[in-house]
């Protein structure tokens, strides 16, 4: 047995929004979270102190940080993992855009760890298949006419999703536990959304558990966050007009970083956008924001319990925590004490 303890300081603020209520290990990218990965490759994780103690007793523990991703999961060695900043089989992903940029090829490397030594459920006649890649269907899930081409990549579907009529997928795809795909969606390949609702074109993006783009509207090279709703028509730009690179705004270091040539919306949990809302390319938004703004751009960082959109005025911790639970009880569930612990430290530190 292998022991690995996944150092959260490493990477607590740098994933920022998206770590503010979570432990970085518990962050789902591909298939899996990243404590959900390590332990599926045979490793066993301990906690600072349990490791500490093994040490001592001459056991070899790995620390790394909780969000290293193996970029193989075939030939990891110990040599890995004692320099995990010098092995190209592992890649710190230390910013939220990183994470974003390697989806794709995590649900690619994720799919043949899930699926082995299971059985796909059939996929029905009427449903229109291309590409040579393989598709893995969990019990439950229904679908009317839709398309799936795994030219590009497998498609993962998990228990009692739902794809409506003139769906439109792309793989690599992850279809969490209990998502919608409404009627004539176009979900492109890098895309992981669980217990979701997901309808208009999106691309090479992840949704959080139980987060809604049900209508028309872009969403690209994108993330948002837990309990999330975009209005009809949201829509965000992921590439410059001028096709230069994106700044973004690095929570971490609180001033604008590049990210490559295509970055979209960062959106933090809990937060909302009212109908026709269009997002700057590379927006940033904290957690706990409900943004609206007519018809113009979004400024690209829009901070933790913003009423609307340039961060004077900010939402009623009160109200904003009544709206979290209306929400919440679309999907059967109520917030809890802790995160309303977690909603309230935050609040008072801005």
């Amino acid at each position: 047995m292998s022991f690995i303890q996944l150092q959260e300081k490493e990477s607590k603020t740098s994933l920022q929004p998206f770590s503010l209520l979570r432990p970085i290990s518990e962050i789902r990218m591909g298939l899996y979270s990243f404590r959900e990965r390590w332990t599926k490759l045979g490793y066993r994780i301990v906690p600072e102190s349990e490791a500490d103690a093994l040490e001592k007793s001459g056991e070899t523990v790995f620390r790394i940080p909780a969000s290293t991703l193996p970029v193989s999961l075939t030939d990891i060695s110990d040599a890995d993992l004692l320099s995990p900043a010098k092995s190209e089989k592992l890649k710190w992903l230390n910013r939220p855009w990183q994470v974003v940029e390697w989806n794709a090829a995590a649900i690619k490397n994720d799919f043949p760890l899930a699926v082995k030594d299971r059985n796909s459920s059939l996929l029905p006649e009427h449903v229109k298949v291309s590409g040579a890649n393989e598709i893995f269907i969990e019990e439950g899930v229904r679908f009317e006419h839709c398309y799936i081409n795994t030219s590009d990549g497998p498609v993962y579907i998990s228990k009692n999703a739902f794809i409506m009529d003139g769906a439109m997928l792309r793989g690599p795809l992850f279809i969490g536990e209990s998502t919608i795909v409404k009627m004539g969606a176009t979900i492109y390949g890098g895309t992981y959304g669980n217990n979701c609702t997901l309808g208009g074109e999106i691309k090479n993006s992840i949704f959080m558990a139980c987060s809604n783009k049900a209508h028309y509207g872009y969403i690209g090279d994108s993330w948002i966050g837990e309990w999330c709703n975009l209005g009809a028509g949201t829509t965000c730009s992921n590439v410059k007009n001028t096709g230069g690179k994106v700044k973004i705004w690095d929570m971490h270091k609180k001033a604008f970083a590049y990210a490559g040539f295509k970055c979209g919306l960062f959106m933090g949990d809990f937060s909302k956008s009212a109908i026709n809302t269009s997002f700057n390319t590379g927006t940033v938004t904290g957690i706990c924001t409900n943004i609206f703004n007519g018809q113009q751009l979004t400024p690209k960082f829009i901070p933790d319990f913003s009423w609307g959109t340039e961060g004077d005025v900010k939402y009623e911790l009160e109200k904003a925590i009544q709206d979290i639970d209306t929400w919440m009880k679309f999907k059967g569930k109520s917030i809890e004490q802790q995160s309303i612990n977690k909603l309230k430290i935050i609040y008072q530190n801005i």
